[in-house]
């Protein structure tokens, strides 16, 4: 075998550094969504605690998390439902998610309209920031020490 003409071919690597990093990217979105879910599971916990909800451990289970949040917030449980329907029933589950996010941060003694910052998440440029708004709102009214 001659080596002398010998040349890199990116076509034949670039192909493998670009699948490792892809797969490096998707581990590290995978371990930040895990780490987001289980910060909104410990809060929306603390949270229910707070208002006396009897089942506060439904805040670590997919639905029933939501449909805590609703009972909470005024709701029948069975509104989670919704979600089954494609765009009209995730808006209305959001309407009243947000409803009933203003009625709990009140019932804590927390301003209400602290309940809008996941409404800018439907905004394309904003959403992070919503995400991010209504993560810290949510953080300082379950671990935060509010003088009733």
């Amino acid at each position: 075998m001659d080596f002398t003409n010998f040349s890199f071919d990116p076509n034949v690597f670039g192909g493998a550094f670009l699948g490792a990093g892809l797969v490096a990217l998707g581990i590290i979105a995978l371990l930040i969504g895990i780490a987001v879910y289980v910060y909104f599971a410990l809060a929306w916990k603390a949270i229910a605690e707070k208002v006396k909800y009897k089942n506060s451990w439904l805040a670590w289970i997919p639905f029933a998390n939501i449909s805590m949040w609703l009972q909470m917030g005024g709701f029948h449980w069975a509104w989670v439902f919704l979600l089954i329907i494609p765009v009209i029933g995730w808006l209305a589950v959001g309407v009243l998610f947000v409803i009933s996010n203003w009625r709990v941060f009140e019932k804590l003694k927390y301003p209400g309209w602290w309940s809008l910052a996941p409404v800018l998440s439907i905004i394309p440029h904003l959403s992070g920031l919503g995400t991010l708004g209504y993560g810290i709102a949510v953080g300082v009214i379950a671990w935060g020490k509010k003088k009733r």
